[in-house]
Protein backbone atom coordinates (compact mmCIF):
# COMPACT_ATOMS: atom_id res chain seq x y z
CA UNK A 1 0.00 0.00 0.00
CA UNK A 2 1.22 3.44 -0.77
CA UNK A 3 3.08 5.16 1.91
CA UNK A 4 2.91 8.71 3.54
CA UNK A 5 6.56 9.92 3.59
CA UNK A 6 7.16 13.21 1.83
CA UNK A 7 5.90 16.08 4.13
CA UNK A 8 7.58 18.79 2.55
CA UNK A 9 6.27 18.05 -0.67
CA UNK A 10 4.63 20.14 -2.73
CA UNK A 11 1.45 20.66 -1.16
CA UNK A 12 -1.71 19.66 -3.90
CA UNK A 13 0.91 18.16 -6.63
CA UNK A 14 -2.09 17.68 -8.98
CA UNK A 15 -0.89 15.91 -12.12
CA UNK A 16 -4.67 14.87 -13.95
CA UNK A 17 -7.86 16.50 -12.93
CA UNK A 18 -10.18 15.36 -15.25
CA UNK A 19 -10.46 16.43 -19.00
CA UNK A 20 -10.09 20.04 -18.77
CA UNK A 21 -7.70 20.45 -16.40
CA UNK A 22 -9.59 22.12 -13.85
CA UNK A 23 -9.83 21.15 -10.15
CA UNK A 24 -13.82 21.41 -9.47
CA UNK A 25 -16.13 19.28 -7.88
CA UNK A 26 -17.85 17.50 -10.77
CA UNK A 27 -21.59 16.57 -10.35
CA UNK A 28 -22.28 13.49 -8.46
CA UNK A 29 -25.61 12.72 -7.39
CA UNK A 30 -26.85 11.79 -4.14
CA UNK A 31 -28.09 7.91 -3.20
CA UNK A 32 -26.97 4.94 -4.91
CA UNK A 33 -25.05 5.29 -7.87
CA UNK A 34 -21.77 7.17 -8.49
CA UNK A 35 -19.54 8.80 -5.85
CA UNK A 36 -16.98 11.25 -5.15
CA UNK A 37 -14.74 8.94 -3.43
CA UNK A 38 -11.19 9.94 -1.92
CA UNK A 39 -8.36 7.01 -2.12
CA UNK A 40 -5.89 6.76 0.59
CA UNK A 41 -2.59 5.42 -0.62
CA UNK A 42 -3.82 5.36 -4.31
CA UNK A 43 -0.11 4.57 -5.68
CA UNK A 44 0.11 1.35 -3.66
CA UNK A 45 -0.55 -1.99 -4.80
CA UNK A 46 -3.89 -2.04 -3.03
CA UNK A 47 -4.81 1.11 -4.03
CA UNK A 48 -3.90 0.89 -8.00
CA UNK A 49 -6.39 -2.03 -8.30
CA UNK A 50 -9.08 0.09 -5.94
CA UNK A 51 -8.67 2.81 -8.06
CA UNK A 52 -9.12 1.05 -11.10
CA UNK A 53 -12.21 -0.68 -10.04
CA UNK A 54 -13.83 2.93 -9.19
CA UNK A 55 -13.22 4.20 -12.17
CA UNK A 56 -14.73 1.04 -13.90
CA UNK A 57 -17.83 1.38 -11.78
CA UNK A 58 -18.41 5.00 -12.88
CA UNK A 59 -17.33 6.65 -9.79
CA UNK A 60 -15.03 9.73 -9.38
CA UNK A 61 -11.63 9.63 -7.20
CA UNK A 62 -9.05 11.73 -5.69
CA UNK A 63 -5.72 10.02 -4.77
CA UNK A 64 -3.44 11.30 -2.39
CA UNK A 65 -0.16 9.03 -1.64
CA UNK A 66 3.21 10.39 -1.35
CA UNK A 67 4.24 8.28 -4.81
CA UNK A 68 3.36 9.01 -7.95
CA UNK A 69 0.56 7.86 -9.36
CA UNK A 70 0.82 6.62 -12.87
CA UNK A 71 -3.26 6.42 -13.37
CA UNK A 72 -5.17 8.46 -16.19
CA UNK A 73 -8.48 8.85 -16.70
CA UNK A 74 -10.59 11.92 -17.25
CA UNK A 75 -12.71 10.90 -13.68
CA UNK A 76 -9.22 11.02 -11.54
CA UNK A 77 -7.26 13.48 -9.92
CA UNK A 78 -4.31 12.30 -8.64
CA UNK A 79 -2.37 14.10 -5.67
CA UNK A 80 1.06 13.94 -4.40
CA UNK A 81 0.68 14.88 -0.88
CA UNK A 82 1.09 13.50 2.75
CA UNK A 83 -2.54 12.67 4.56
CA UNK A 84 -0.78 14.10 7.89
CA UNK A 85 -0.92 17.53 6.14
CA UNK A 86 -4.92 18.48 7.00
CA UNK A 87 -5.33 21.33 5.52
CA UNK A 88 -4.11 19.27 2.07
CA UNK A 89 -7.34 16.89 2.88
CA UNK A 90 -9.46 19.76 3.86
CA UNK A 91 -9.11 21.73 0.19
CA UNK A 92 -9.21 18.46 -1.12
CA UNK A 93 -12.93 17.99 0.64
CA UNK A 94 -14.13 21.39 0.35
CA UNK A 95 -13.42 21.39 -3.08
CA UNK A 96 -14.54 17.80 -4.21
CA UNK A 97 -17.24 17.19 -1.82
CA UNK A 98 -16.69 13.26 -0.93
CA UNK A 99 -19.12 10.75 -0.05
CA UNK A 100 -16.90 8.47 1.13
CA UNK A 101 -13.12 7.72 1.79
CA UNK A 102 -11.12 4.70 1.43
CA UNK A 103 -8.29 4.28 3.61
CA UNK A 104 -5.41 2.01 2.89
CA UNK A 105 -2.90 3.98 2.71
CA UNK A 106 -0.41 2.25 5.24
CA UNK A 107 3.56 2.58 5.71
CA UNK A 108 4.58 -1.58 6.54
CA UNK A 109 6.79 -2.76 9.40
CA UNK A 110 9.22 -4.76 7.08
CA UNK A 111 9.00 -1.56 4.40
CA UNK A 112 10.59 0.92 6.55
CA UNK A 113 13.10 1.23 9.50
CA UNK A 114 11.96 4.22 11.44
CA UNK A 115 8.57 2.84 13.85
CA UNK A 116 8.29 6.23 14.99
CA UNK A 117 7.44 7.20 11.18
CA UNK A 118 5.13 4.44 10.81
CA UNK A 119 3.04 4.83 14.01
CA UNK A 120 2.83 8.49 13.24
CA UNK A 121 1.76 7.82 8.95
CA UNK A 122 -0.65 4.59 10.07
CA UNK A 123 -1.98 7.05 13.40
CA UNK A 124 -1.88 10.36 13.05
CA UNK A 125 -2.22 10.16 9.18
CA UNK A 126 -5.85 7.86 10.06
CA UNK A 127 -6.66 10.67 13.07
CA UNK A 128 -6.24 13.84 10.43
CA UNK A 129 -8.26 11.32 7.74
CA UNK A 130 -11.28 11.60 10.50
CA UNK A 131 -10.63 14.67 11.30
CA UNK A 132 -11.13 16.09 7.53
CA UNK A 133 -14.30 13.32 7.33
CA UNK A 134 -16.06 14.86 10.84
CA UNK A 135 -15.39 18.44 9.40
CA UNK A 136 -16.79 17.90 6.24
CA UNK A 137 -19.75 15.78 6.64
CA UNK A 138 -18.06 13.14 4.68
CA UNK A 139 -20.67 10.23 4.98
CA UNK A 140 -18.43 6.94 5.63
CA UNK A 141 -14.70 5.91 5.75
CA UNK A 142 -13.67 2.19 4.75
CA UNK A 143 -10.59 1.17 6.74
CA UNK A 144 -8.33 -1.66 6.05
CA UNK A 145 -7.15 -3.10 9.04
CA UNK A 146 -5.27 -6.19 9.71
CA UNK A 147 -4.98 -9.69 11.13
CA UNK A 148 -1.73 -8.58 12.28
CA UNK A 149 -3.88 -7.63 14.98
CA UNK A 150 -3.56 -10.73 16.35
CA UNK A 151 0.08 -12.30 17.68
CA UNK A 152 -1.13 -15.98 17.48
CA UNK A 153 -3.45 -17.87 16.36
CA UNK A 154 -6.74 -18.65 18.37
CA UNK A 155 -7.10 -22.47 17.65
CA UNK A 156 -10.21 -21.73 15.57
CA UNK A 157 -11.94 -19.03 13.59
CA UNK A 158 -11.46 -15.45 14.74
CA UNK A 159 -14.82 -13.87 15.09
CA UNK A 160 -15.41 -9.71 14.75
CA UNK A 161 -15.99 -10.17 18.65
CA UNK A 162 -12.52 -11.81 19.61
CA UNK A 163 -10.48 -9.15 21.19
CA UNK A 164 -6.94 -8.11 19.42
CA UNK A 165 -3.91 -8.46 20.58
CA UNK A 166 -1.18 -7.39 17.94
CA UNK A 167 2.46 -8.23 19.04
CA UNK A 168 4.60 -5.36 16.51
CA UNK A 169 4.09 -2.16 15.74
CA UNK A 170 1.98 -2.60 12.36
CA UNK A 171 -0.66 -4.27 14.44
CA UNK A 172 -0.37 -1.98 17.06
CA UNK A 173 -0.82 1.19 14.70
CA UNK A 174 -3.46 -0.96 12.87
CA UNK A 175 -5.23 -1.35 16.18
CA UNK A 176 -4.92 2.77 17.16
CA UNK A 177 -6.45 3.53 13.65
CA UNK A 178 -9.49 1.28 14.60
CA UNK A 179 -9.97 2.91 17.56
CA UNK A 180 -9.81 6.48 16.28
CA UNK A 181 -12.61 5.72 13.85
CA UNK A 182 -14.67 3.55 15.75
CA UNK A 183 -14.47 5.19 19.34
CA UNK A 184 -12.92 8.97 19.17
CA UNK A 185 -14.72 9.84 15.90
CA UNK A 186 -17.83 7.66 16.84
CA UNK A 187 -21.04 9.04 15.16
CA UNK A 188 -19.37 11.46 13.02
CA UNK A 189 -19.60 9.46 9.94
CA UNK A 190 -20.24 5.63 9.24
CA UNK A 191 -17.20 3.49 9.59
CA UNK A 192 -16.64 0.21 7.94
CA UNK A 193 -13.49 -1.67 9.20
CA UNK A 194 -12.05 -4.34 6.79
CA UNK A 195 -9.52 -6.92 9.11
CA UNK A 196 -7.41 -7.88 5.99
CA UNK A 197 -5.21 -11.39 5.70
CA UNK A 198 -2.47 -10.95 3.03
CA UNK A 199 -3.20 -9.91 -0.13
CA UNK A 200 -2.31 -11.98 -3.01
CA UNK A 201 -2.62 -11.12 -6.56
CA UNK A 202 -1.03 -11.11 -10.12
CA UNK A 203 1.31 -8.42 -9.30
CA UNK A 204 1.81 -8.72 -5.57
CA UNK A 205 5.39 -9.10 -5.22
CA UNK A 206 7.26 -8.24 -1.79
CA UNK A 207 8.11 -10.93 0.10
CA UNK A 208 6.25 -13.44 -2.07
CA UNK A 209 8.61 -12.91 -4.24
CA UNK A 210 11.15 -14.96 -2.15
CA UNK A 211 9.27 -18.02 -2.09
CA UNK A 212 9.08 -17.37 -6.13
CA UNK A 213 12.21 -17.37 -6.42
CA UNK A 214 13.06 -20.42 -4.50
CA UNK A 215 9.90 -22.42 -7.19
CA UNK A 216 11.51 -21.09 -10.21
CA UNK A 217 15.10 -22.27 -9.30
CA UNK A 218 14.14 -25.83 -8.39
CA UNK A 219 15.39 -24.58 -5.09
CA UNK A 220 13.74 -26.86 -1.70
CA UNK A 221 10.76 -24.24 -0.47
CA UNK A 222 10.76 -24.25 3.52
CA UNK A 223 8.12 -24.89 6.42
CA UNK A 224 8.14 -25.05 9.62
CA UNK A 225 6.53 -27.77 11.82
CA UNK A 226 5.89 -29.71 9.06
CA UNK A 227 3.86 -26.96 7.34
CA UNK A 228 0.30 -28.40 8.36
CA UNK A 229 -0.84 -24.63 9.57
CA UNK A 230 -3.50 -23.16 7.64
CA UNK A 231 -2.97 -19.31 6.97
CA UNK A 232 -5.69 -17.74 5.13
CA UNK A 233 -4.93 -15.29 2.42
CA UNK A 234 -7.48 -12.82 0.39
CA UNK A 235 -7.44 -12.37 -3.47
CA UNK A 236 -6.91 -8.47 -4.57
CA UNK A 237 -9.52 -8.58 -6.20
CA UNK A 238 -12.03 -10.28 -4.09
CA UNK A 239 -10.86 -7.58 -1.12
CA UNK A 240 -11.81 -5.05 -3.64
CA UNK A 241 -15.15 -6.15 -4.37
CA UNK A 242 -15.89 -6.30 -0.67
CA UNK A 243 -14.60 -2.48 -0.47
CA UNK A 244 -17.27 -1.97 -3.67
CA UNK A 245 -19.36 -3.95 -1.65
CA UNK A 246 -19.31 -1.57 1.41
CA UNK A 247 -19.97 1.23 -0.69
CA UNK A 248 -23.25 2.88 1.09
CA UNK A 249 -23.22 0.34 3.76
CA UNK A 250 -25.90 1.93 5.81
CA UNK A 251 -23.89 1.31 9.51
CA UNK A 252 -20.51 1.43 11.05
CA UNK A 253 -19.17 -2.59 10.52
CA UNK A 254 -16.33 -4.49 11.54
CA UNK A 255 -15.75 -7.23 9.22
CA UNK A 256 -13.23 -10.75 9.03
CA UNK A 257 -12.06 -10.93 5.02
CA UNK A 258 -10.55 -14.17 3.36
CA UNK A 259 -10.46 -16.82 1.25
CA UNK A 260 -12.74 -20.20 2.19
CA UNK A 261 -11.59 -23.79 2.37
CA UNK A 262 -8.04 -22.87 3.53
CA UNK A 263 -5.17 -25.37 2.96
CA UNK A 264 -2.39 -26.02 5.01
CA UNK A 265 1.17 -24.01 3.60
CA UNK A 266 2.29 -27.36 2.51
CA UNK A 267 -0.53 -28.28 0.57
CA UNK A 268 -0.41 -24.49 -1.09
CA UNK A 269 2.92 -24.61 -1.56
CA UNK A 270 2.42 -28.10 -3.32
CA UNK A 271 0.10 -26.94 -5.72
CA UNK A 272 2.57 -23.68 -6.65
CA UNK A 273 5.20 -25.91 -7.33
CA UNK A 274 3.05 -28.40 -9.90
CA UNK A 275 1.65 -25.69 -11.48
CA UNK A 276 5.24 -24.57 -12.12
CA UNK A 277 6.75 -27.75 -12.87
CA UNK A 278 9.21 -26.91 -10.61
CA UNK A 279 11.63 -29.67 -9.19
CA UNK A 280 11.08 -28.19 -6.25
CA UNK A 281 10.19 -30.22 -2.83
CA UNK A 282 8.46 -28.99 0.18
CA UNK A 283 10.65 -29.21 3.34
CA UNK A 284 10.40 -28.71 6.79
CA UNK A 285 12.19 -27.04 9.60
CA UNK A 286 12.04 -27.64 13.12
CA UNK A 287 9.56 -24.89 15.10
CA UNK A 288 11.93 -25.18 18.27
CA UNK A 289 15.01 -23.99 16.03
CA UNK A 290 13.63 -21.74 12.88
CA UNK A 291 11.73 -19.46 14.97
CA UNK A 292 14.10 -18.32 17.34
CA UNK A 293 16.18 -18.50 14.40
CA UNK A 294 14.60 -15.90 12.70
CA UNK A 295 13.64 -13.53 15.48
CA UNK A 296 17.19 -12.90 16.33
CA UNK A 297 17.87 -12.64 12.03
CA UNK A 298 15.08 -10.31 11.95
CA UNK A 299 16.67 -8.20 15.43
CA UNK A 300 20.10 -8.19 13.73
CA UNK A 301 18.35 -6.42 10.70
CA UNK A 302 19.61 -9.45 8.79
CA UNK A 303 15.95 -10.95 7.51
CA UNK A 304 12.80 -9.08 6.00
CA UNK A 305 11.04 -11.70 7.93
CA UNK A 306 9.55 -10.22 11.40
CA UNK A 307 7.18 -11.50 13.78
CA UNK A 308 4.32 -11.12 11.10
CA UNK A 309 5.77 -13.44 8.99
CA UNK A 310 7.11 -15.72 12.15
CA UNK A 311 2.98 -16.21 12.39
CA UNK A 312 2.15 -16.92 8.64
CA UNK A 313 5.30 -19.66 8.38
CA UNK A 314 4.36 -21.33 11.44
CA UNK A 315 0.68 -20.73 13.23
CA UNK A 316 -2.52 -21.21 11.83
CA UNK A 317 -4.78 -18.21 11.58
CA UNK A 318 -8.08 -17.67 10.05
CA UNK A 319 -10.80 -15.00 9.96
CA UNK A 320 -14.59 -16.46 10.13
CA UNK A 321 -16.10 -14.68 7.28
CA UNK A 322 -19.98 -15.25 8.06
CA UNK A 323 -20.76 -11.47 8.59
CA UNK A 324 -19.18 -10.25 5.56
CA UNK A 325 -21.17 -12.53 3.38
CA UNK A 326 -23.97 -12.14 5.50
CA UNK A 327 -23.96 -8.33 5.60
CA UNK A 328 -21.90 -7.29 2.92
CA UNK A 329 -23.30 -10.64 0.34
CA UNK A 330 -19.55 -11.30 -0.37
CA UNK A 331 -18.19 -13.86 -1.32
CA UNK A 332 -14.54 -15.34 -2.07
CA UNK A 333 -13.91 -16.20 -5.71
CA UNK A 334 -10.27 -17.76 -5.03
CA UNK A 335 -8.45 -20.44 -3.15
CA UNK A 336 -4.89 -19.71 -1.49
CA UNK A 337 -3.58 -21.88 -4.32
CA UNK A 338 -5.41 -20.58 -7.16
CA UNK A 339 -3.79 -16.93 -5.81
CA UNK A 340 -0.51 -18.10 -5.24
CA UNK A 341 -0.21 -19.83 -8.90
CA UNK A 342 -0.99 -16.62 -10.41
CA UNK A 343 0.96 -14.67 -8.51
CA UNK A 344 3.80 -16.26 -9.59
CA UNK A 345 3.05 -17.09 -13.05
CA UNK A 346 3.04 -12.87 -13.12
CA UNK A 347 6.38 -13.39 -11.12
CA UNK A 348 7.60 -15.52 -13.81
CA UNK A 349 6.35 -13.67 -17.18
CA UNK A 350 7.67 -10.42 -15.78
CA UNK A 351 10.68 -11.09 -13.95
CA UNK A 352 13.21 -8.87 -16.36
CA UNK A 353 10.92 -5.73 -15.91
CA UNK A 354 10.55 -6.35 -12.13
CA UNK A 355 14.03 -6.68 -11.52
CA UNK A 356 14.25 -3.01 -12.82
CA UNK A 357 11.49 -1.35 -10.87
CA UNK A 358 12.64 1.36 -8.58
CA UNK A 359 10.31 4.56 -6.88
CA UNK A 360 7.52 1.88 -6.54
CA UNK A 361 5.68 0.94 -2.81
CA UNK A 362 7.27 -1.94 -1.29
CA UNK A 363 4.55 -4.54 -3.35
CA UNK A 364 5.43 -3.86 -6.33
CA UNK A 365 9.17 -4.46 -5.49
CA UNK A 366 10.68 -8.13 -4.60
CA UNK A 367 11.97 -7.82 -0.83
CA UNK A 368 15.93 -8.22 -0.57
CA UNK A 369 16.31 -11.37 1.23
CA UNK A 370 18.97 -10.21 3.40
CA UNK A 371 20.12 -13.70 5.19
CA UNK A 372 17.51 -15.82 3.62
CA UNK A 373 19.56 -16.28 0.36
CA UNK A 374 22.19 -18.31 2.38
CA UNK A 375 19.57 -20.66 2.91
CA UNK A 376 18.44 -20.86 -0.73
CA UNK A 377 22.25 -21.67 -1.58
CA UNK A 378 21.80 -24.89 0.93
CA UNK A 379 18.48 -25.99 -0.40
Amino acid sequence: MGGQRGAGLPRGEDHLTGQDGDAVALPCPPGPGPRRVLLTGGAGFLGQLLQEALLAAGHRVVSVDVAANPGVHPRLSCIRGDIRDAGLLGDLAARHGFHTVFHVAALLAHAVSDRAELWSSNVDGTRVVARTARDHGIAQVVFTSSNCLWGTGLGRPVTEQDAPAPVEIYGRSKLAGERILLDEYAGDFRTVVLRCPTIVEAGRLGLLAILFEFVQEGRTVWTVGGGSNRYQFVAGGDLVAAFLAALDHPATAVFGIGSDDVPTLREAYAEVIAAAGSSSRVGSLPRRLAVPAMRVAHRLRLSPLGPYQYRMIAQDFVFDTTAIKRELGWRPTLTNAQMLVRAYRYFVDNAAEIRGRTGVSAHRRAADMGIIRVVKWLS
